[in-house]
């Protein structure tokens, strides 16, 4: 009798990682960028993150709080949320509105949902496109080095030129974590050796984006190249198109993912109004993914027996 199995319910094959430790390593996946943007721009850079973190904590501690819920702030995706909506933030811009951006980020788009798993588009960005609606002006205004000037794809839409070595570096204005590609990378491939996410959809979706931008924008690399550089693409890719809620489970559909975002952002940038497009592009691809998933579901193993 006491070799008798135990039986359970499924899942059977468990994983030692958890939430908790799976955000930990998105956080530290993304200091480098942070620590880059501190560096560039100032203090007040460090003031947005933390402002913007404990926003995004304190609203999902009170939420859960006033509606008797499990509190859920020690999981880190609080943090998480937190940390992306700031690196997505111009440094200079006034510590109420991340804040506010947090509450709408953590309150509307996932708490009120059902929380962690049940929200149906990523919620920093979410924070971001409402703050992007509602307060452009601050929200694309970048300053750097003591002088206002538009972004490298703002220059390269308008016709000019653009120093693509240094969208590399990152010695260009922008929002906190966009401008360094080095240390959004670096932050990528911490995050690809802890298996944390895969290269699926980044590689396809900045893929994606190279071909659409040479084929209906110039034939020049330093063209693509400066697409792929600039407007947020490299921290879309790996930190917020992976989002596992957000994202297809199914491998067919990542790639039919990457694809979307890849020619959403393409369109944005190229055909429309704006110069950027990476984060209307990933939550428009967002509520886009129950659909991808109906059409990219593996079928079952085997057949289905005729009817009697």
């Amino acid at each position: 009798m006491g070799k008798l199995f135990n039986v359970s319910a499924s899942p059977h094959v468990r994983s030692k990682d958890s939430t908790q430790s799976i955000m930990t390593d998105v956080c530290i996946a993304m200091l480098p960028a942070t620590a880059f943007g501190v560096f560039q721009f100032g203090v007040h850079a460090l003031l947005v993150v933390i402002a913007t973190v404990l926003g995004c904590v304190v609203s999902e501690y009170v939420y859960e709080k006033i509606m008797k819920k499990p509190i859920t702030i020690t999981d880190m995706s609080a943090v998480v949320t937190g940390m992306i909506l700031a690196l997505n933030m111009p440094w200079d811009i006034p510590l109420w509105i991340p804040v506010l951006g947090s509450v709408f980020a953590i309150v509307i788009v996932k708490q009120i949902y059902g929380g962690l798993g049940q929200n149906f588009m990523n919620p920093a960005l979410a924070g971001r496109c409402f703050l992007l609606l509602s307060f452009a002006g601050k929200m694309s205004s970048f300053t750097m080095d003591g002088w206002t000037g538009a972004t490298p794809l703002a220059q390269l839409k308008a016709g000019e030129s653009v120093d693509v070595m240094a969208m590399f570096i990152g010695r260009i204005p922008g929002t906190i974590g966009e401008v360094s590609v080095i240390a959004l990378l670096i932050g990528a491939a911490y995050m690809v050796y802890k298996k944390v996410i895969t290269l699926r959809i980044p590689v396809t979706y900045i893929v994606t984006v190279a071909v659409f931008a040479f084929l209906f924008g110039q034939h020049d690399l330093t063209y693509v190249a400066a697409h792929i550089c600039g407007g947020g693409l490299i921290f879309g890719a790996f930190f917020m198109a992976t989002d596992y809620v957000t994202s297809p489970i199914t491998p067919n559909g990542q790639i039919v993912f990457g694809v979307l975002l890849g020619i959403l952002t393409g369109l944005f940038r190229i055909f429309g109004g704006s110069a950027e497009g990476v984060s209307y592009a990933i939550i428009i691809g967002n509520m886009l993914v129950p659909l991808i998933e109906k059409y990219t579901l593996p079928k079952a193993f085997g057949r289905e027996g005729k009817k009697a």
